[in-house]
C-alpha cells in the first residue's frame, strides 16, 4: 500500500467522519479536500461509499441500544412503531429524487465551485432560521423524537431532498427543516442521526452496485484505513454535537459554511487556486 495514498485516504476518512453529521455538507468538504490532495484512485466511487459506510456505523453503534428497543419493539410497542414509520417515511422522498435526478446532479454540480455557492447559500439559510427563532422567542412543539408525527416526518423527508445539491449537507437541511417546522434542537438533531441510517446506507448500497466494477482485492487496505478513520471522527463527532446543541446555537456552522464557501469562490476569482482541474 503507498504510503501517501494510505495518509491521503485517511484524512479524507476524516473529514467524512467529522463532517457527515454537521450541517456543514461531508460531500462538499470531500470534493474540495479531495481536488486541495490531488485524490486519484481507479476505485474513488467504491472508496467514497466505503468512508460513508464507516461513518454510518459510528452512529448505529452510538445509538445501538435505541435500535434494538426499536427493533424489538416493532411488533407492539406503539412507539417504537412510530418511530420506524417516521424514518421511513422521511426517507422516501429523497430515496426518489435522488434515483431519478442522480445522473444529472454527478454531471452538473460535483465541482468544488458549485459546491463553494452551496456553502454560502446554505449558511445564509441557517442564520435565518436562527433570527426567526430568536425574535418569536420560539418555543419547541416536539421535545423528543418520539413525539414526531408522521407529517412532521414527511415534511423532513422533503427538506431533505435538498441535500442533493452537493455542499448543502444532508444533516444541515434536516435539521435546520426539522427547527423550522416545531422541533427542538435536541430532537432535530437525534432525528437527523436516526434519518442518516437508512438514508446513507440506502444511497451506499446503491452505490456500491453501481460501482462494483471498481472494487479489487488490492485496495481493501486502502478502504480500510479510511473507513476505520471515518468511523472513529463521526463517533467523536456525533458525541459532541448532542452536547453542543444542548447549549448553542447553528449560528457557528452558518458562518463557517460562509467562510469556507467565500474562500474557494474568491480564490477561483482572482486566479490563486484553480479549481477545475
Amino acid at each position: 500500500m503507498d504510503l501517501i495514498l494510505a495518509l491521503k485516504a485517511l484524512l479524507l476518512g476524516v473529514v467524512e467522519g467529522l463532517t457527515e453529521f454537521l450541517p456543514i455538507s461531508s460531500t462538499g468538504h470531500l470534493i474540495v479536500a479531495e481536488d486541495l490532495v490531488r485524490f486519484r484512485l481507479g476505485s474513488r466511487e467504491a472508496f467514497i461509499i466505503a468512508i460513508q459506510g464507516g461513518a454510518i456505523l459510528a452512529v448505529c453503534w452510538e445509538y445501538r441500544a435505541r435500535l434494538l428497543k426499536m427493533l424489538r419493539g416493532l411488533a407492539n410497542d406503539a412507539t417504537e412503531q412510530r418511530l420506524a414509520v417516521n424514518v421511513v417515511v422521511a426517507f422516501l422522498p429523497a430515496a426518489i429524487i435522488g434515483v431519478l435526478f442522480k445522473r444529472v446532479i454527478d454531471t452538473y454540480l460535483f465541482s468544488p465551485l458549485p459546491v463553494a455557492t452551496a456553502f454560502v447559500v446554505g449558511g445564509l439559510i441557517i442564520l435565518w432560521v436562527e433570527k426567526l427563532h430568536a425574535a418569536r422567542d420560539y418555543q419547541p412543539r416536539v421535545d423528543s423524537i418520539d413525539e414526531v408525527t408522521v407529517l412532521d416526518a414527511l415534511k423532513i423527508g422533503f427538506a431533505q431532498c435538498f441535500s442533493l445539491i452537493p455542499g448543502t449537507s444532508r444533516s444541515g437541511a434536516t435539521i435546520i427543516g426539522a427547527l423550522l417546522f416545531g422541533l427542538s434542537r435536541k430532537a432535530a438533531t437525534e432525528f437527523s442521526f436516526f434519518l442518516a441510517m437508512p438514508t446513507v446506507m440506502g444511497a451506499t448500497v446503491y452505490a456500491l452496485y453501481k460501482a462494483r466494477d471498481q472494487l479489487h482485492s488490492a485496495d481493501i487496505p486502502l478502504f480500510g484505513v479510511g473507513s476505520v478513520a471515518a468511523f472513529i471522527a463521526a463517533l467523536i463527532c456525533v458525541r459532541w454535537l448532542l452536547r453542543y446543541v444542548s447549549r448553542h446555537d447553528f449560528r457557528a456552522f452558518a458562518w463557517y459554511r460562509i467562510v469556507f464557501g467565500g474562500v474557494i469562490l474568491l480564490t477561483a476569482q482572482l486566479g490563486w487556486v484553480d479549481w477545475t482541474d
